[in-house]
């Protein structure tokens, strides 16, 4: 991360290279996640419910407590660690700090949202299911902000390196 505050990006293509190819595996990440959610339901509510509360239609039982903890204890630890990640990376890009407070802040809470959504429908009332939707949504864009906006300064600083010494 020194080489953003340094301004070694400008003089380090491998290493922005680098960054480049981890944006590239964050963004097929970012791609499952999506994949993953269309798996187990929709965008709608109804959907939701029937996830998380089970389904005497498709004989699906209610998502267990253990089994939602086991899930939140790998999503908190994970889903922090990529954040993190992500938001120190767009920190040290020349974009506005107040992009930079907006896009952190949205990811975080969206995730800590999305990740309660779904004990909130289970254990709470049904109606969060709108909630849920609405949090999967939010994150999905904060993160594919994200790494649009640190490929952008990365790929930015690329040109300027080849304009600065085109050998």
């Amino acid at each position: 991360m020194r080489y953003f505050v340094t301004g070694e990006q400008h003089r380090k293509s491998l290493l922005n290279a680098l960054v480049l190819m981890f944006l590239g595996y964050v963004a097929l990440l970012w791609l499952s996640n999506g994949m993953m959610y269309f798996h187990h339901m929709d965008l709608t509510p109804k959907s939701v419910i029937a996830y998380y509360l089970g389904s005497e239609e498709q004989f699906t039982q209610p998502r267990s407590y253990q089994g939602m903890l086991e899930v939140s204890h790998f999503h908190l630890f994970s889903m922090g660690m990529l954040v993190v990640t992500l938001t120190h990376l767009m920190l040290m890009t020349n974009f506005s700090t107040r992009l930079k407070i907006w896009l952190s802040s949205l990811t975080y809470i969206s995730a800590l949202a999305d990740e309660s959504g779904g004990w909130l429908v289970r254990f709470v009332h049904p109606l969060f299911a709108y909630f849920k939707v609405a949090s999967f949504l939010v994150l999905e864009f904060s993160l594919a902000a994200l790494i649009f906006v640190v490929a952008a300064s990365l790929i930015r600083a690329r040109r300027h390196l080849r304009e600065v010494d085109p050998d």
